[in-house]
């Protein structure tokens, strides 16, 4: 180092200063082909498709092995996790690193404009490029339609969190503080520009540009879920405080929900996708892309090391591999169980299904929609709730360990390379239906029809199942006909946790028995994928996650805990020991109300006796059956569930810097004390 630092400076320093550095890029000779381009955008796929994201990390990815995301649908033991209830300083707002936990906790964007910037910059350089004759008028189109479409999505994101946010068009300049230091715009505003950016995307974004980089119906998809979410906001949340700033609610409501139905009735319209592929294969696939081959995958996320060392997860390896035995700090709850439809398209307050009110593992397995027995293992499992998700890994993968195999490294804890279909055709046709279904019900539009229902909830219903899950048993649902549903098609619609939502509170009536059913459908395709705590955010039902609101939600399987605790059990489930007295509780089943709902009995303690050495003499243990209340467990924080909860606020640090410039940034109603 020493010799480095003499010969440096003893030499004629302008023979290394007009030298190209070889290590960083310049940006003064960087633009000059389409392929430079291509790069420059390839750098950000993986903050957009995240899939299981890479190594420990699990911004937007299915969080099995931690928390996850905050929804109705997952419990822990003790006290449930709260969402945000004080103004933070900014840990969770800069940089990617650092943001994980908090973006998988609410699916959204942080307050972080870096790509914001990366995709002004882009634009202004795109111009320069075509000024310069190095794009063809296709290909400037092509891109500049690439770049807001990221733009205009990574606004959405930010608007998801903070509803208003300062909006640029233009890379920002480092002397204009009055640019920099701007007061938050009107979400109206932002996601009219939203709008706009995707509008231009659809109409010049190549329909295919190679697999697996974004083309128009890529475009299609996300750009119908920014536009359904910012759509439906504006309906369960129009008296909300924060949005006092944006003019014509019901206006904008209609004109996002329509410009959702159009986006996705592209894709649907092509004909080009279908539903081939089980369900295992396309969130399990080992080292290649399926786009292509199962008919229903628009952009997938491949996995393999022997490429890139660094392309594998530490996620999927938690929901079943690694012989199954990797902890699930969260799962399902009894609120997820009566939710899934039976095999004959009903729910299972009327179903006609044998076992259908049977809630033992195996039985939901065989009567339930095929989704459960692909989503669930059919036997109770050591965890929160004795539900454990095995969704997220093939079926080769769920043969390690029980068998005494070794299991291999593309299965392991830290070295998974399962793939992920980062956007799926199911999205699209069930953002499609929902907008045309919100739109009929809110705004006078054309009522669903059965062919609609056909085109998407029912397609989706068609997809094949593999050899094991049809060796159980299962069988594919039956199809959802428009007949079926009317205001008592399912009694859950008209809960009094469904009464005690903020969305109620707003519209003073229940959900529309129709768009119930497309939620469900949505509830259960997307189970664990980062899309129910967006979803009921936007729906107005925050307020599921509270406990007392949704007992529900602080309820588990239904085990036979006697029958489990035996020794010679196949699977560990070892509750019932000295140490569990006045711990471990169920909830029995009572009988079912006249509307064929379940009717739960008053919670039962393990309670017994037992000698010095922790040996039992007696306890209760033939009345521990029926649904497992988590260890210990206690209901959020009713803070959690202000309605200045559904936004964000704006961090300590960000109103101290505009206050040492001399500015001022609004912060959102509820959230200035």
């Amino acid at each position: 180092m020493a010799i480095a630092a003499v010969v440096l400076t003893s030499c004629n320093p302008e023979t290394f200063l007009d030298r190209n550095t070889l290590t960083a890029l310049d940006d003064n000779t960087y633009w000059s082909s389409e392929n430079n381009v291509r790069l420059f955008v390839n750098g950000a796929y993986g903050s957009y498709f995240c899939g299981y994201s890479a190594g420990w990390t699990q911004n937007y990815a299915p969080g099995v092995y931690s928390s996850g995301e905050y929804s109705d649908e997952r419990t822990t033991t003790g006290t449930q996790a709260n969402i945000l209830i004080s103004v933070p300083a900014d840990n969770w707002y800069r940089g990617e690193a650092s943001t994980g936990y908090w973006l998988a906790r609410r699916g959204s964007g942080p307050w972080n404009f870096a790509y914001i910037r990366k995709w002004n910059l882009l634009l202004e350089r795109l111009d320069t490029m075509k000024e310069n004759g190095i794009l063809t008028d296709e290909a400037y189109n092509h891109w500049t339609g690439v770049t807001r479409f990221l733009r205009g999505w990574e606004y959405s994101r930010f608007v998801e969190s903070f509803g208003d946010v300062p909006y640029y068009d233009h890379q920002v300049s480092t002397s204009d503080w009055d640019d920099q230091y701007k007061d938050r715009d009107p979400r109206t505003l932002v996601m009219d520009a939203v709008k706009a950016d995707f509008d231009y995307a659809m109409k010049n974004v190549r329909v295919n540009d190679g697999v697996d980089y974004i083309n128009r119906d890529v475009v299609a998809t996300i750009a119908s879920r920014c536009m359904l979410f910012e759509g439906t906001w504006y309906i369960y949340h129009k008296t909300d405080p924060a949005m006092a700033t944006c003019s014509d609610i019901d206006g904008h409501a209609k004109t996002y929900l329509q410009a959702a139905y159009d986006y996705a009735n592209v894709v649907v319209s092509s004909g080009k996708y279908s539903f081939n592929t089980d369900l295992h294969t396309l969130f399990g696939n080992l080292y290649t892309s399926l786009t292509g081959t199962a008919k229903e995958v628009i952009l997938y996320r491949a996995y393999n090391k022997s490429i890139n060392n660094s392309s594998q997860h530490c996620i999927a390896s938690y929901a079943g591999g690694n012989g199954g035995n990797e902890g699930q700090s969260s799962a399902g709850n009894f609120s997820t169980l009566k939710a899934w439809i039976c095999q004959d398209g009903k729910p299972y307050s009327s179903s006609e299904v044998a076992n259908a009110k049977e809630w033992d593992l195996k039985n939901l397995a065989t009567s339930r929609d095929a989704r459960f027995e692909s989503t669930f293992f059919d036997e109770p499992h050591s965890g929160a709730t004795g539900l454990y998700v095995h969704k997220f890994i093939d079926r080769t993968g769920l043969e390690y360990g029980w068998n005494g195999q070794a299991c291999p490294a593309c299965y392991a804890s830290c070295t998974n390379e399962n793939g992920y279909p980062c956007v799926r055709y199911s999205e699209t046709v069930l953002n499609w239906i929902e907008a045309r279904a919100e739109l009929a019900a809110h705004f006078g539009g054309a009522a669903v029809t059965q062919d609609d229902i056909d085109k998407s909830i029912n397609a989706i219903r068609t997809r094949p199942l593999d050899a094991v899950a049809i060796a159980k048993g299962v069988k594919q649902t039956a199809p959802l006909q428009l007949s079926w549903i009317n205001d008592s098609f399912d009694p859950e619609r008209t809960s009094a946790a469904q009464k005690g939502c903020h969305s109620y509170a707003v519209t003073g009536k229940y959900v529309d028995p129709v768009v119930w059913e497309i939620r469900r459908e949505r509830r259960m395709e997307f189970f664990m994928e980062q899309y129910r705590v967006v979803d009921i955010r936007r729906w107005g039902q925050l307020e599921l996650m509270d406990g007392d609101n949704n007992p529900d939600m602080m309820i588990g399987a239904f085990i036979d805990l006697n029958t489990t605790n035996q020794a010679g059990a196949k699977k560990p489930f070892n509750y019932l020991m000295a140490s569990d007295f006045d711990i471990v509780s169920v909830m029995p089943i009572e009988g079912y109300n006249a509307d064929g709902t379940v009717k739960l009995g008053e919670r039962v303690f393990y309670t017994g006796t037992a000698d010095g050495d922790g040996n039992i003499q007696s306890s209760n243990a033939d009345q521990m059956v029926g649904f497992m209340v988590p260890r210990n467990i206690r209901n959020r924080d009713n803070s959690n569930f202000n309605v200045r909860n559904y936004l964000e606020p704006i961090c300590t640090d960000v109103i101290s810097q505009y206050t040492e410039k001399g500015y001022k940034i609004t912060q959102n109603p509820g959230w200035e004390n």
